[in-house]
C-alpha cells in the first residue's frame, strides 16, 4: 500500500477515536450520574470503561463507512435503491459492533451491575440489549459521512476552480508578453530602417545591441518577477539603442535609490513605459527632450516613476505596450499594485508605479549597509 495510503487511513482512525473517546468520556459520565440517581451502587471506572468500550468499537468502524459512503455516494441520484442498500447496511454494521465490542470488554449485566465473563455472554445479547441505540448511531454515521463527502467535492470543486483560473491567468498573461516582443521588435527596428541611409554604421551598432537586448529578452522570458536592478539594466541597453537614434536630443537621466534594486518587479514591466515616454516624448518634439527613470521604497510600497518632457504635446499614448503593462498588473496584482499618469502644468508627463514590496530583506540589509560604509568612507575623506 502506497504511504500516502498508509498515512491517510492512520489520520483517519486517529480522529476517529480520538473523537469517539471524548464523546465516551461524557456518556460515562452520564451512565454514572443516572446510576446514581436510581439508586445503582455503580463505580464511575465502571461506567467509563463501559462507554470507552462501546466507543472504540464505533470508532473502529466509523471509517470504513465514511469510505463506503465515499466511493458508492455518486450513485445517491438512484434514490429509493440508495436508501435501501443503506438501511440493509444497518444489519452488518450491528454485527460488527456487537464482535468488536464483546472483544474489546466482557458483556456488562444491568441486573449485577458488573461486568460478566465471555464465557456466559455471546455477541448476541449485545445486538438483543443494544440494537436501537447501535442503529441510530449507524443512522447518525451514515449522515456524518454523506456530509462529510458532500463538503470534500465542494472543496475539490473549488480548487480545481481556483488552478483553473490561475492556469488561464497565466496563459493569458504570457499571451501578454509575447505581444510584447514584436511589439517592441517593430518599434526598434523601424527607428533602425531610419538610420540605415543616412547613418549605416550606426544602423549596424544598432542591430547588435537589438540582438543583445533580444537575446536577454528570451533568457529572462521564464521569469515572471526579476530584480528591479535587472530590468533596469534592460531598459538602460534599450535607451542606449534609442539614444543612438535621437542622439544630443535625448537625455536620460537615473535616480534609483539603492534599497531598492533588489526588490522584485514583472518582467518587462518598464521598457514599454519608457518606449511610451519615447514616442509622445523625444520622438514627437525635434526640441532637446529628456527622460528621467527613479525608485524609491515609501510606507506605500516600492515607487517607480517615469517622467518625459512632451513639448507641449498632450498625447498619452493608448499603445499596445502600455495597455499590456495595465492588464499585468491586474493579473499579477490582483489590485494590489496601481498605475496613474499624469501631465503637469511645466509640460512634464510621468507614470508612476506602486509596487508591493517583494525582495530578500538580508540583500537589502546588506546594500544599504554597503551604502552606509560608501557614505562615511567619503565623509572621512573630506
Amino acid at each position: 500500500m502506497a504511504p500516502n495510503s498508509s498515512t491517510r487511513i492512520f489520520r483517519s482512525y486517529l480522529l476517529s477515536m480520538s473523537a469517539w473517546t471524548a464523546l465516551s468520556l461524557l456518556t460515562g459520565w452520564q451512565y454514572h450520574i443516572f446510576d446514581q440517581s436510581v439508586h445503582f451502587h455503580t463505580s464511575l471506572t465502571d461506567m467509563l470503561l463501559l462507554a470507552e468500550g462501546r466507543g472504540a468499537a464505533f470508532g473502529l468502524l466509523t471509517p470504513p463507512v465514511f469510505y463506503i459512503v465515499r466511493r458508492f455516494a455518486s450513485r445517491a441520484h438512484e434514490g429509493w435503491r440508495y436508501l435501501l442498500v443503506c438501511f440493509v447496511g444497518a444489519a452488518p454494521f450491528m454485527v460488527l459492533w456487537a464482535c468488536l465490542r464483546w472483544l474489546i470488554l466482557p458483556a456488562w449485566s444491568p441486573t449485577l451491575q458488573q461486568f460478566v465473563s465471555r464465557t456466559t455472554s455471546s455477541p448476541l445479547s449485545l445486538i438483543h440489549a443494544e440494537f436501537a441505540d447501535v442503529i441510530t448511531i449507524y443512522c447518525a454515521t451514515v449522515l456524518a459521512a454523506h456530509g462529510y463527502d458532500y463538503l470534500e467535492r465542494v472543496r475539490r470543486q473549488e480548487l480545481e476552480r481556483s488552478e483553473y483560473q490561475q492556469a488561464l491567468a497565466a496563459s493569458e498573461l504570457q499571451a501578454l508578453k509575447m505581444q510584447l516582443h514584436p511589439h517592441f521588435l517593430f518599434n526598434t527596428l523601424h527607428g533602425i530602417s531610419t538610420l540605415i541611409d543616412s547613418d549605416g554604421e550606426s544602423a549596424k551598432t544598432m542591430i547588435v545591441k537589438l540582438s543583445r537586448l533580444l537575446r536577454v529578452a528570451l533568457e529572462q522570458g521564464g521569469s515572471e518577477m526579476i530584480e528591479l536592478q535587472e530590468e533596469l539594466g534592460f531598459v538602460s541597453e534599450y535607451l542606449d539603442l534609442e539614444g543612438m537614434r535621437f542622439g544630443a536630443r535625448l537625455d536620460v537621466t537615473w535616480d534609483i535609490a539603492y534599497p531598492t534594486r533588489h526588490l522584485l518587479v514583472p518582467h518587462l514591466i518598464l521598457q514599454p513605459l519608457v518606449e511610451n515616454a519615447i514616442q509622445h516624448g523625444v520622438g514627437s518634439s525635434r526640441a532637446r527632450s529628456w527622460i528621467e527613470v527613479a525608485s524609491q521604497v515609501t510606507a506605500k510600497g516600492l515607487i517607480v516613476r517615469i517622467s518625459n518632457s512632451t513639448g507641449g504635446k498632450s498625447a498619452k499614448g493608448t499603445g499596445v505596450g502600455l495597455r499590456n503593462t495595465l492588464a499585468r498588473l491586474r493579473y499579477l496584482y490582483s489590485g494590489e499594485a496601481t498605475c496613474s499618469f499624469v501631465i503637469g502644468d511645466d509640460n512634464t508627463a510621468t507614470f508612476t508605479l506602486i509596487l508591493p514590496v517583494l525582495g530578500s530583506n538580508s540583500r537589502l540589509a546588506e546594500t544599504d549597509r554597503s551604502q552606509e560604509g560608501e557614505l562615511n568612507h567619503a565623509r572621512s575623506n573630506r
